[in-house]
């Protein structure tokens, strides 16, 4: 037998570097996160400390040099866990920017005139009170007709909201 069949495969310096890259990245999404999401995260102490730190570094360098020490800490625990949190995180983003957009849409059909939109929205939601709805519609369009600020329409909006929830 040859040495390289008992060498086990190492990963290569490319390889290795890619991984750090990718570590540092997730490191970087952290700094980004709101201090909400941050404290809802259960990150080992050493990596909360640095991020915490990071988020308040003004100087370039400075938060190079930090992003870097959080990728090393990254690479130094299991970092599994806390991109399972991020990812958690970041689809309870994603679901909410959805239902706000589809919440938009609704307002901005409604206020067009789209009939089919108000069926949408029962069939959605069929605890919604339509007068209600309707006389908001009717607010806002005549706020629209006289230029007023859109007071109905944001109540509108408001309204829609709070059903989605």
């Amino acid at each position: 037998m040859s040495n390289k069949e008992i060498e086990p495969l190492l990963p290569s310096k490319s390889q290795l570097k890619r991984e750090s890259d990718a570590l540092q990245k997730v490191g970087e999404e952290l700094i980004l996160l709101s201090t909400s999401d941050l404290d809802s995260m259960d990150l080992p102490d050493e990596l909360n400390h640095a991020v915490r730190a990071a988020r308040k570094i003004q100087s370039r360098g400075g938060l190079k040099r930090q992003r870097q020490l959080i990728g090393k800490i990254m690479r130094q625990i299991d970092s599994t866990l806390v991109e399972q949190q991020l990812a958690i995180i970041k689809h309870r983003h994603d679901t909410n920017t959805v239902a706000f957009r589809r919440v938009e849409q609704w307002r901005d059909r409604l206020l067009a005139n789209d009939k089919t939109a108000l069926t949408e929205i029962i069939n959605h939601h069929q605890d919604i009170d339509r007068q209600h709805i309707s006389q908001l519609v009717r607010q806002a369009l005549r706020e629209q007709e006289q230029e007023k600020p859109p007071a109905s329409a944001r109540k509108l909006f408001k309204y829609l909201r709070d059903i989605e929830d």
